[in-house]
């Protein structure tokens, strides 16, 4: 079975694609489709929750190009604030403004002042258009990253562009910045096995 994968970036279509493949799906990504010519309709992400941007494109994607599509979006949740300063989907959007990498690490760096270190994962979500009158989406616990801390002080030393929350970010179980992890230590394959198991449950499938 091919699938559309609703996304334009190649680290998380290759990392898809190894999850799927076990189940005996084959992944095509929009660069794809692009290489063969066709036009990428822009998504206006203005959903609420995660799981309200995931259907926002799957339904997109669909229409444009009437095959099998799925889409995914993320937001990032803290135990221990707030509602009304929750970031959720509006990560880098604040008060109406998009931050800079700098601006996002003074600002979170000021929540954590405010409320402590704090602890946050990222709630992942999925919608699936196999037709119009089969659509699947799920937002399951079992596609949230592990927990992890989110700390004021910055890596004194690696801090990677466009990415300005990982050099914050600190391991709950070892207490080591995500950067000084050994690959070992990452439980890399957590969300990606959640939406493997989505997969199985809405189309019936086996791992090959």
């Amino acid at each position: 079975m091919e699938l559309l994968f609703g996304t334009g970036n190649q680290a998380k279509l290759s990392v898809m694609k190894s999850r799927l493949e076990k189940i005996g799906i084959e992944l095509i990504g929009l660069n794809d489709l692009r290489t063969e010519g066709k036009s990428i309709p822009e998504v206006t992400e203005n959903g609420n929750t995660p799981l309200e941007n995931a259907k926002l494109k799957a339904m997109v994607y669909y229409k444009a190009f009437q095959m099998p599509v799925f889409s995914c979006d993320s937001g990032l949740y803290f135990d221990n604030v707030p509602d009304e300063v929750q970031p959720g989907v509006h990560v880098r959007n604040v008060n109406g403004k998009c931050l800079s990498d700098e601006e996002m690490v003074e600002y979170y760096a000021g929540l954590v002042r405010q409320y402590g270190n704090l602890i946050a994962r990222y709630r992942n979500a999925i919608c699936f258009v196999m037709d119009e009158n089969h659509i699947y989406e799920s937002m399951d616990p079992s596609m949230a990253s592990e927990k992890f801390i989110l700390t004021d002080k910055p890596h004194s030393a690696i801090r990677k562009k466009g990415f300005p929350l990982d050099s914050m970010s600190i391991d709950v179980k070892t207490n080591k910045y995500y950067y000084d992890l050994a690959a070992d230590e990452l439980d890399q394959f957590a969300v990606e096995d959640g939406f493997l198991l989505f997969f199985q449950k809405v189309l019936n499938l086996k791992s090959i």
